[in-house]
């Protein structure tokens, strides 16, 4: 493997680092992007490769927790079964922001999005299951496979300019996907991530926190979030746990942003996010996954709680806030059932008197701000 740094202009201090994995025909193009702001954090006794660690690792004090009649059944959801199989039929109103984007929800933590110039863009896209053999290891401990959600057309693929990753679980990256979105789109990724792509000339940009990369009329920037990383069946347990970064996206077009979050729990880097960059227009936020018997502590450690993402959009400034984790087309790694965190977020929204607007989406719907 050879490897190029280069200083790419003083006034911006971006250095980058370009790698040519070499002994195939088509090598992958791997750019190494950090500003002098960029933000690196590696655990205390970070062995090699190295291990990446939260900003704020200490124990967390949460704001809000609903302690009790926390998923009461709602007129804006049609259920064949107590929070299962269901479909929001509330009245939508959507926020004049004037953004522009399109957003549509392709299920669990992936979106298709397109900007008003029409460069599209993709985020942590999972077309199917979870990558082999760990599909068979769910299904065996879980008792099912998901539903497959309605995914972009061939066409809308095949033109997509840029996709997202937030970070290398198996629910938000897959590696049958790559192959099947191909190498005409740029992909933009945390740091260490590039090695989990085939070697057939990918163009691919490792990101620290809060480092930036524009394409076409759109700004990437990496932000922090409060997770871990592991592609492995048991976390904690083997070499590769947190030897890639994680982390969320802030994409800005002219004075406009859109927030995904990206798998996190809650922490201060919510706030750290929003004195960096301003106010959020728009927040792509999870609100599953944060409870699993014995271990919800844990869980909620690194994944919000609904209540909790509404705090952070409240901290954020957003002026939606668009939830996602839930579905028909979801594993069901939230609370109790694959629709149980949206009737806690419509509960706990209330409860709290959110200012937040919230958009509900079901799976495939999309929307124009």
């Amino acid at each position: 493997m050879r490897k190029i740094s280069i200083i790419i202009g003083a006034a911006t201090s971006v250095v980058v680092s370009l790698f040519m994995f070499t002994g195939c025909s088509t090598p992958n193009q791997v750019i190494h992007v950090e500003q002098v702001d960029s933000i690196i954090k590696y655990k205390a006794k970070s062995t090699s490769p190295s291990r990446y660690s939260n900003l704020y690792s200490e124990k967390k004090n949460y704001p809000f927790t609903c302690k009790e009649n926390c998923y009461q059944p709602s007129p804006l959801l049609e259920c064949e079964s107590p929070a299962e199989n269901c479909r929001y039929i509330g009245r939508k109103s959507t926020p004049v922001i004037n953004t522009g984007f399109t957003i549509r929800w392709l299920g669990h933590a992936s979106f298709y999005l397109k900007s008003p110039e029409g460069s599209t863009v993709l985020l942590d896209p999972v077309s199917k299951q979870f990558d082999w053999p760990v599909n068979w290891a769910f299904k065996l401990s879980a008792g099912f496979f998901r539903n497959e959600p309605e995914w972009p057309s061939v066409n809308e693929i095949s033109d997509t300019d840029a996709v997202l990753y937030s970070h290398i679980h198996y629910d938000h990256f897959n590696k049958d996907d790559i192959a099947r979105i191909g190498q005409s789109a740029e992909y933009f990724v945390p740091l260490g991530f590039a090695e989990h792509f085939a070697n057939d000339g990918y163009r691919i940009n490792e990101m620290a926190w809060f480092s930036a990369k524009k394409l076409a009329e759109l700004t990437f920037n990496f932000v922090p979030a409060h997770h871990f990383s592991s592609r492995i069946l048991v976390p904690y347990l083997y070499e590769d746990n947190d030897a890639t970064l994680w982390g969320g996206w802030v994409i800005e077009h002219e004075d406009k942003r859109i927030f995904f979050a990206g798998d996190t729990g809650y922490s201060k880097h919510f706030k750290d996010i929003q004195q960096r960059y301003g106010d959020m227009d728009i927040c792509l936020m999870p609100i599953a996954s944060y409870f699993h018997q014995e271990n919800g502590n844990w869980y909620r450690y690194v994944h919000t709680t609904p209540e909790d993402a509404l705090v952070a959009a409240q901290e954020l400034n957003c002026k939606v806030m668009v939830p996602w984790g839930y579905g028909n087309s979801s594993w069901k790694m939230g609370d109790h059932s694959s629709h149980s965190a949206l009737l806690r977020l419509l509960k706990i929204h209330k409860e709290m008197g959110s200012k937040i607007p919230l958009y509900i989406l079901n799976e495939g719907e999309e929307v124009t701000f």
